[in-house]
């Protein structure tokens, strides 16, 4: 049996889909550095080094938007692009873990 099929992408413009992609990246990242779910000090340290690569590619694609005269973030249609993405899990690894019960 084949997986459900995704919803599409909405449309973006380039910079919009460097825009989500950079920023989905430096979510992924962030994640990976989080003392609260991290379990080596090697891997949090690579993904901080990385984490300055990745910023920049977002502050790019930023600037590209604002460039080309994209001057408001059309929220709802990059939300639904996050949605599709899986940002909703993967921005829950930036946040703390729920505590363990007693």
């Amino acid at each position: 049996m084949l997986p459900p099929e995704l919803p599409p992408l909405p449309a973006l413009t380039r910079a919009e889909a460097e825009f989500i992609d950079s920023y989905l990246e430096v979510v992924d990242l962030l994640g990976q550095i989080n003392p609260a779910r991290s379990t080596h000090t090697y891997g949090a340290l690579r993904a901080a080094q990385a984490l300055v690569g990745r910023a920049g590619a977002l502050k790019e694609a930023l600037t590209l938007m604002h460039t080309r005269g994209e001057s408001e973030v059309h929220a709802a249609t990059l939300a639904g692009a996050l949605r599709v993405l899986d940002g909703e899990r993967r921005a829950r690894r930036v946040t703390m873990p729920p505590a363990s019960m007693p």
